[in-house]
């Protein structure tokens, strides 16, 4: 689903799609978190993908006082899979925010950047035994049922006290995203009927080792409209022998600007939606969580490339040393972005922006403006904070790419570029010496 834009021939509407406090420094070259981002790319190499962290503590703040304003027994927890970096979840934990996992290793990055335990929501819909265990052994606060057999496996696991656990109900709520990003209609793989639902309840009520607080409902990712995140509410509210419950989980989805005719709802308007429908539908003494994932993290981060070839045509093709290794979002859900080379921002002709895998479908931007691309310059590209690190790959053997943190002119690197050696490193056989001089090679 390519998403029409209105054509850019400046700097200034294309500046709005990246983080807040970007600008042009007197040289006309484009600077995050006070950073130029051409002094980054020549720093820490390309791709590179670069938070700005006064930018990501914004957003965090934003929602812990949109929370605090409309329904202060509240929280947020962070979407975790959608940027699990250990410094990007530490930064949210120091901001307040409690962790979402939906697996063992999101589960050891949220212990590892210093997430509290009783502030860890687990998800998954196929939930292994090692995973729960891992969860039960850290003290995980919430787990998540999202189908019967977890129970199964948590009356076996729990021995000591009693484990809090929510319901995933499916509200069976239409959401207006790609189908590979709803789950909340009806035959998602995600949670219970409102049968299966309550037959779980009361069966968690006559456990002596789970403890039910509540509901989980979620209705998919990348939602331009507040009406679908209301009407779940009014769902699960009205599920028969599921109400009166002290904690509802109401998830996330809200929407990001990816592109110039992107124009999601505000955190405020969100918050105050879910609020507002809880106020008339559930009780005014629950607790209530959210779960944001792309819009906390997707705003707050640009992913670097360099140009490698130029290739004349009708629309030039511009290739740089990037691609679906780095950003697979275009080719799974057809997601647009837009770009701009960072010493001449905005404008140009139009090219196609394409990647250096082998495969056809390696097209990360069609139809993006950019002015006199040629070999070695640098393309930055705006809204890359949600799921471009997740669905990092080693692609035609790509190295996946550092994450830089840019803060009042200072660059960090959180996590560096992998190396050939990294690639081999889990192989079980003594390497051919052929290969050594470049598994010694730095980043």
């Amino acid at each position: 689903m390519l998403i029409d834009r209105p054509e850019a021939t400046a700097g200034t509407h294309l500046l709005e799609l990246f983080p807040d406090g970007s600008h042009l420094d007197e040289h006309g070259r484009l600077r995050v978190g006070g950073c130029s981002l051409a002094e980054v790319a020549e720093r820490f190499g390309t791709p590179a993908l670069v938070v700005d962290e006064a930018a990501l503590r914004s957003s965090a703040r934003a929602y812990r006082r949109a929370l605090a304003q409309h329904w202060p027994n509240s929280q947020a927890v962070f979407a975790s899979k959608s940027f699990p970096c250990t410094e990007v979840v530490r930064t949210l934990v120091e901001e307040g925010l409690g962790v979402d996992i939906a697996g063992g290793g999101e589960l050891v990055t949220a212990l590892a950047a210093g997430a509290d335990p009783e502030h860890i929501v687990m998800h998954g819909n196929a939930k292994t035994d090692e995973e729960l265990a891992m969860a039960v052994a850290a003290g995980v606060g919430t787990i998540v049922i999202d189908n019967l057999h977890d129970l199964d496996r948590l009356e076996k696991l729990v021995t000591e006290g009693r484990q809090a656990v929510l319901l995933r109900v499916i509200p069976e709520v239409d959401a207006d995203t790609h189908a590979a990003m709803q789950t909340g209609h009806r035959g998602s793989k995600f949670g219970l009927t409102g049968r299966q639902a309550a037959e779980a309840a009361a069966r968690i009520r006559r456990s002596p080792r789970l403890r039910l607080d509540g509901l989980h409902v979620h209705v998919g990712s990348q939602l331009m409209e507040t009406g679908p995140f209301r009407h779940a509410v009014e769902a699960i509210a009205a599920l028969p022998g599921l109400d009166g419950h002290r904690v509802y989980d109401l998830g996330g989805g809200l929407g990001v600007r990816y592109t110039y005719s992107d124009r999601p709802p505000t955190i405020e308007e969100y918050i105050k939606t879910l609020t507002d429908a809880a106020r008339e539908h559930l009780p005014h003494d629950a607790r209530l969580i959210v779960e944001p994932g792309r819009s906390l993290v997707g705003p707050t981060a640009v992913t670097l490339y360099r140009v490698v070839t130029v290739k004349p045509g009708e629309r030039p093709l511009v290739a740089v040393d990037g691609g679906m290794a780095d950003n697979l979002e275009p080719m799974l859900y057809g997601q647009r972005f837009e770009a701009t080379l960072v010493d001449r921002v905005g404008g140009g002709e139009s090219c196609d922006l394409v990647g250096r895998h082998c495969e056809s479908g390696d097209t990360l931007i069609r139809d993006v403006p950019l002015r006199s691309p040629h070999p070695g310059d640098i393309v930055a590209v705006p809204a890359t904070g949600a799921y471009c690190y997740s669905l990092a790959n080693n692609y035609n053997g790509a190295r996946r790419l550092p994450v830089v943190f840019c803060r009042d002119g200072e660059a960090r690197e959180a996590v560096r570029r992998e190396t050939y050696a990294d690639l081999l490193r889990r192989d079980t056989r003594e390497v051919h010496p052929r290969a050594l001089p470049f598994l010694q090679a730095r980043p």
